[in-house]
This record gives structure tokens, sequence and C-alpha cells, in this order.
């Protein structure tokens, strides 16, 4: 908690002034940095599916270790000037081991997913994450949420079901990419409780560091087994740096920070948006024009997540 802030008297004497705006609590404050840092990681992370699906012709698990790589790089560098420690103490690595592989699982899945099936419907499918969050916080965390709460996770998660749509003629191929995407929202999950968890224990850096580059590690196999040497030219790589850079490195850097200072299901809610930013971005960028269902989803899910937050 910040020191209070120094106000002076008419008698020259110091006495502590207000350290949070005025009606704020520490506990309050610390919510609201959460959501701001969220909105800001979720607009970072909204540019994934472009710079995946450019990065192709490179295997799912070769962009997986390659993003996870450069935002390792990316934090460490920013654990050394803040002068944070670079790894975790040795008798956790097991426990960070354990987060690594649950990281590399998910950006493995929702990455060969965006091979199968659609940026709205992967997106939509991986976003049924609040679900998850809000078992999993409740089951591993002790963090249970408010019973008017789950109506608002209720909603947004319809909204995401109405984003998604119906397929007109589904195929073996999206089945599949809906199955990958379903592995990578539980996975999210597990993700987004295992990075609370450790809020008090591991600075932000060292935690964020730690996982990606294990999760590098876990990955390595698979993208040595799937190389593809017509990948490795100039445009798939530039995308493959901006997809480690921006949406992991900056992005899921500042989403774990949120989960330091908020309930790990707000913040969940708020990457939802994830879905709407993405659509929008393939939209503009790849030609994948939204449904009007798509666009309605987006909306309603926006008011379920209000509903999480204002209630």
């Amino acid at each position: 908690m910040p020191e209070p802030e120094a106000a002076g008297t008419e008698s020259g004497a110091l006495v502590a002034g207000p350290a949070h705006p005025v009606g704020l609590t520490p506990a309050k404050t610390g919510r609201l940095s959460g959501v701001w840092l969220a909105l800001i990681g979720v607009i970072a992370f909204s540019t994934s599916p472009v710079f995946v699906l450019r990065a192709r012709p490179l295997s799912p698990a070769e962009i997986t270790v390659g993003r996870l790589a450069s935002a390792a790089v990316l934090v460490w560098i920013l654990a050394l000037f803040s002068r944070q420690p670079l790894w975790p103490r040795r008798a956790d690595l097991p426990r960070f081991a354990a987060f690594g592989l649950i990281t590399a699982l998910h950006f493995l899945s929702y990455i060969a997913s965006l091979n199968f099936t659609t940026i709205a419907h992967s997106l939509a499918i991986v976003y049924t994450a609040p679900v998850f969050v809000a078992l999993f916080s409740a089951w591993l965390l002790k963090e249970p949420i408010a019973r008017r709460k789950w109506l608002g996770v209720a909603v947004t998660v319809a909204g995401i079901a109405v984003l998604a749509g119906l397929e007109a003629r589904m195929n073996s191929r999206m089945v599949l990419g809906d199955l990958l995407a379903l592995v990578s929202a539980i996975t999210f999950g597990l993700y987004s409780v295992a990075g609370r968890s450790q809020r008090e224990r591991y600075s932000l850096f060292t935690y964020a560091g730690t996982v990606y580059g294990l999760a590098a590690l876990w990955a390595l196999p698979a993208a040595a087994l799937s190389f593809t040497p017509a990948g490795y030219r100039a445009a798939p790589l530039l995308s493959l740096l901006g997809a480690g850079l921006i949406p992991l490195g900056m992005g899921h850097t500042l989403y774990n920070a949120a989960l330091r200072r908020t309930h790990a299901t707000t913040i969940n809610l708020i990457a939802t948006q994830e879905v709407t930013g993405g659509v929008l971005l393939g939209a503009i960028f790849l030609g994948q024009i939204p449904a009007p269902n798509e666009i309605a989803g987006a909306l309603i899910a926006l008011v379920g997540i209000g509903m999480v937050l204002i209630w």
C-alpha cells in the first residue's frame, strides 16, 4: 500500500494526508486499477488472431514456442530493469513447471483451433472460460462469487454463444476446432487461477517470465516434430514476433497484473472482449466480416460484464 502523502499545517508540522481518492478505500483502489489493467490488456491481446493467422505456414506448435519465448525475453528484460528476480525459488520450480504446462496447453490448443474454424467461433468457445474461472476460484482459492453475480456470468456466456452463432454446415474440421477451443477455455481458467494464487508470493515479472519460458520449453518438442521450413521467411516471422510481444508480452502480462488486484472472474469477464476485438480486427485485416448475430452477441456479453462489475 502506498505511503500516506504529507500535508503541511500552519505550525509547520507534517500530518498524514489521504493516500487514496476521497471515498475509495485501498481495496477499492486496487480493484479499480485491476479493471483498467485488464481493459488495456484486452486491447493488446485482441490482436492475437490476426498475428497468429499471418504467421502461417508455421505450425501451431512453432507459433506457440515463438510467441512464448519472445514474450519471456521481453518480461525478463523488464525484470532486470526493475530489479526483480528472474526465477522463483528452487523449491517452487515444480509448481511453476505445472503452471508452464497449463499455459503451453492453453496456447497450443487456441492457436491450433484457429486453423480449423473462424476467429469468432474459436474465441467465443475459448471465452466460456469465466465459468471455469468461477469454479476453479471457488474450489482452489476459496473465492466464492456472490449469487447475484452468477446472472452476469450467465448473460456474458449467453452473449458469447449468440456471437458464435450456428454453423450451417458442421464438419469434422469444425468439430475438431471447437474441441481444441474448449480445451483452451478450461486451461485458460486454470491459468487465470494460477496467476492469482501467486500474487503474494512472487513479483509480476518473475512470475510471468518464468511461466512463459517454461511453457515454451513444454511446447518445444511439438514444434520440432512439426518443423515447417517454408514458414521461416520475413513476413511470418515478423507476425510471430508481433504475436509474442503485443498480445502475449504486453497483453497477458497486464492480464496477470490485473489478476493480482481484482477477483479472477471479474478480470476474465473483461478479457472475454478479446472476442469483440478479435472479430473486429479479423474483419479489417483478414476479411472475416462478422454476421449480425456476432455483433448482437458482443453487445449482450458487454451487458453481462457490466452486471458483474456493477453488482
